[in-house]
C-alpha cells in the first residue's frame, strides 16, 4: 500500500538554471540527477522532482515545506543568501515575517524564483 511507499514532492519551473542554483546552492539540497525533462534534488532523503515547463501558473498557497528546530536561525541563514520572506496582509507576522499558528507553530514563507510559495515551520516540542 502507499502507506509504506516513498513520497515524491514536485515544483515546476520555467527558469531550470535559476531554479537549480536557489535549491541546490541557496536551500543547500543535493543535486541528484537533470535532464531535460526535470531535475531531481534530494530533500534529507525525499525527492524533489523539478519539473521543467513552459508555462506556469504558480499556486496562491504553500506548495513545498521544511519543518525546522530552529525558525530564526534558518530565517537568518536564508537571508544571507538573498531569500525575502513573504509578508501577507491581515495576516500577524512579527518583524521576521513570523506568523504564530492557533496550534503553536511558527510558520514563514519565502518563494522560489518560479514564485512557488514555500515555508519553514518550528512546532512547538
Amino acid at each position: 500500500m502507499l502507506s509504506t511507499a516513498e513520497v515524491i514532492c514536485f515544483v515546476a519551473t520555467k527558469v531550470p538554471q535559476r531554479a537549480r542554483e536557489f535549491y541546490g546552492d541557496v536551500l543547500g539540497l543535493r543535486l541528484v540527477s537533470d535532464d531535460p525533462f526535470a531535475m531531481v534534488f534530494d530533500a534529507n532523503g525525499v525527492i524533489l522532482r523539478i519539473a521543467k515547463v513552459q508555462e506556469l501558473s504558480p499556486a496562491k498557497h504553500t506548495v513545498l515545506g521544511w519543518a525546522v528546530a530552529d525558525l530564526d536561525a534558518e530565517i537568518r541563514s536564508l537571508r544571507g543568501r538573498g531569500v525575502t520572506f513573504e509578508r501577507f496582509p491581515g495576516l500577524p507576522q512579527d518583524d521576521a515575517g513570523v506568523w504564530v499558528s492557533p496550534t503553536g507553530a511558527q510558520i514563514a514563507w519565502f518563494k522560489d524564483p518560479d514564485e512557488n510559495l514555500l515555508s519553514l515551520t518550528e512546532c512547538e516540542p
